[in-house]
C-alpha cells in the first residue's frame, strides 16, 4: 500500500510539473512580440530604421525586421516563398507583378512616396565631372543592375534619353543596390554614380552635381502593401497604415522623399 501511495504521489508530482511547464510555455508565447518582416528597397533604409524605433516604442508587442535590397531581387524572393508581411518597392512594376500574381490585394497597397535621380561624384572629383555629359571623362561609373535595381533602370533610361548610353555602357560597374553605388562612389572606386536623391543626402563623402530631368525616365514611385500570405495580417495592416500617417510622412520627407500624390 505504501508503494502504491508513493507511486501515486510521484505521478501527481509529474503531472504538476508538466502542467506548470505548459503554463510557462503559454506565458512565454503570450509575452513574445509579434515579428513583422518588411521587404523594402535599400534606399528606404535610413528612414525606415528611424520609424522602426518610433513604432516599437509605441507598440511593445511588435518587433520590426527589415530585409533591404534591390526591389527586383526582393520581388523574386517573395515569389519564391520568402516570408514577408509587407513589400515596400522603389518601382511600380515590381510591386504590380505581385498584385497580378494575387500575392498582394490591390486594396491593401498604395503609392506612398516619390524620389529623384541624381548624379554623384566623390568629394575630390578628380575627373572634374560637372554634368551627365561630362561622364565621357569618367573611367568607371557605378549603376545598380537594371534587372533588379530600379535606380539602375532609371539611370539607363536617362542616359539613353540623353543619347549617352552607347558611349558609356562599357564604363559601367553594376551593383546589387543603390547603397553599393553610394559606397563605391564614397570610396573613389568609381568616378561617378547614379543614385536617388535620398541616398546622396545621407552621405558627406559625395557631391550631387546634377539631377535627371523627370522627362528622361519613368516616374520614381514607391508603392507599399501587405502580403496576403502574412501570418500577422492585422499587425501588418496596422504598420501599413502607420507608414501613411503624418508622423511617418514627416520622417520620410526629412530624408528627402516626397509624397507620391
Amino acid at each position: 500500500m505504501k508503494k502504491f501511495y508513493s507511486l501515486f504521489a510521484t505521478l501527481l508530482l509529474l503531472v504538476g510539473l508538466l502542467v506548470g511547464c505548459g503554463n510557462q510555455e503559454k506565458e512565454v508565447a503570450a509575452n513574445k512580440p509579434v515579428e513583422l518582416t518588411i521587404s523594402a528597397a535599400a534606399s528606404l533604409q535610413d528612414a525606415l530604421e528611424e520609424l522602426k524605433t518610433t513604432y516599437e516604442e509605441e507598440h511593445d508587442t511588435i518587433k520590426i525586421l527589415y530585409n533591404f535590397g534591390g526591389s527586383g531581387a526582393l520581388q523574386q524572393q517573395i515569389l519564391q516563398g520568402a516570408p514577408a508581411d509587407l513589400f515596400f518597392s522603389a518601382a511600380e512594376d515590381k510591386f504590380d507583378a505581385l498584385v497580378e500574381k494575387e500575392m498582394i490585394d490591390q486594396k491593401q497597397g498604395t503609392d506612398l512616396l516619390a524620389n529623384e535621380l541624381v548624379l554623384i561624384v566623390p568629394k575630390d572629383n578628380e575627373k572634374q565631372i560637372q554634368s551627365f555629359e561630362d561622364l565621357q571623362q569618367a573611367e568607371k561609373i557605378a549603376l545598380g543592375t537594371p534587372e533588379t535595381v530600379p535606380a539602375g533602370q532609371y539611370g539607363v533610361d536617362t542616359l539613353k534619353h540623353m543619347q549617352l548610353w552607347d558611349s558609356l555602357e562599357s564604363k559601367v560597374v553594376y551593383t546589387k543596390d543603390v547603397r553599393q553605388v553610394l559606397t563605391y562612389t564614397e570610396t573613389e572606386n568609381v568616378d561617378a554614380g547614379i543614385v536617388y536623391k535620398t541616398d546622396a543626402l545621407v552621405s558627406d563623402k559625395v557631391d550631387v552635381i546634377a539631377t535627371a530631368d523627370d522627362a528622361t525616365h519613368a516616374p520614381i514611385i514607391y508603392p507599399v502593401g501587405v502580403l496576403k500570405a502574412s501570418k500577422h495580417a492585422q499587425e501588418a495592416e496596422d504598420f501599413y497604415h502607420f507608414l501613411q500617417s503624418d508622423e511617418a510622412m514627416n520622417v520620410f520627407k526629412k530624408y528627402g522623399f516626397k509624397g507620391a500624390q
